[in-house]
């Protein structure tokens, strides 16, 4: 009978590094709230130095105050292009991104106006693919880097109203495999994470588009029940962390067993 070899300090102390963000500098967009804080707060418990961002500057310094180190904050609306080059004219050199800012902003096909589409695909598409390329640009992200997008179940499983909100991340998740492809030769990983629905103030606005009833039969499709932000950021800090060093190009489903439900 084979026994369970016994794991040796030498290993122990190997795979708490791996999973360690100590000495790595990571941008987190979106960090005011929600997801976003969650992975900061995270993040910061494994030792990364972290540069916040979000367009709430009192929420943002709350966070930033309420880590463990010192840390980065830099206030920006992403979607105004001035504030955007700003960000990342202020960054110096980068081991991670996490693209967490994003809105849903729901509304029937018949309703969608360029404004509205606009609106909904900034945030969501163009602001981190505007980001990469400054950055990149401006090679600012460090060799061996890991970039992780916040994508959605809903690119594989939409819903009423969401066409548009949809569509974009969708478009998200092929962005970040060519990425993946293109900057691989130095060692640069892209992954998106494709969530669930997850208890934030996204969920609400998501709520407020339907009825009580069928949320509530929505939430009954999760064998797991609806995610916290907490389950989100535990997956980012691994994509993020030296522990998922050959992992790139793929779409990590985070969905509570939703996916299975529907097969």
């Amino acid at each position: 009978m084979n026994r369970k070899r016994p794991q040796t300090k030498k290993e122990t102390i190997t795979m708490t590094q791996a999973f360690s963000l100590k000495d790595k500098t990571i941008l987190i967009t979106g960090a005011s709230n929600g997801i976003g804080k969650a992975i900061a707060q995270l993040a910061a418990n494994f030792q990364a130095n972290l540069i916040l961002t979000g367009r709430n500057e009192e929420r943002l310094k709350a966070v930033k105050e309420g880590l463990t180190g010192d840390h980065q904050m830099i206030r920006a609306d992403l979607t105004q292009p001035e504030e955007l080059e700003k960000l990342v004219n202020e960054i110096e050199q980068l081991d991670g991104i996490v693209h967490s800012a994003g809105i849903v902003k729901p509304l029937p096909i018949q309703f969608l106006k360029k404004n509205k589409i606009d609106e909904v695909a900034n945030i969501n598409f163009y602001v981190p693919v505007e980001i990469n390329r400054l950055l990149f640009k401006q090679k600012k992200i460090n060799k061996n880097a890991s970039i992780v997008f916040i994508s959605s179940i809903s690119s594989h499983h939409p819903f009423k109203g969401g066409a548009v909100y949809t569509s974009f991340k969708a478009a998200l998740e092929t962005y970040s495999k060519s990425v993946a492809l293109e900057m691989a030769h130095k060692g640069i990983r892209s992954n998106c994470i494709k969530a669930g629905l997850v208890e934030t103030h996204i969920m609400e606005v998501t709520a407020q588009a339907a009825s009580t009833e069928s949320l509530e039969n929505h939430r009954k499709q999760y064998p797991l029940g609806f995610g916290k932000p907490e389950d989100v950021a535990n997956a980012v800090v691994f994509l993020l962390s030296d522990a998922s060093q050959w992992m790139t190009g793929t779409n990590l489903v985070l969905d509570g067993g939703l996916t299975i439900s529907k097969q």
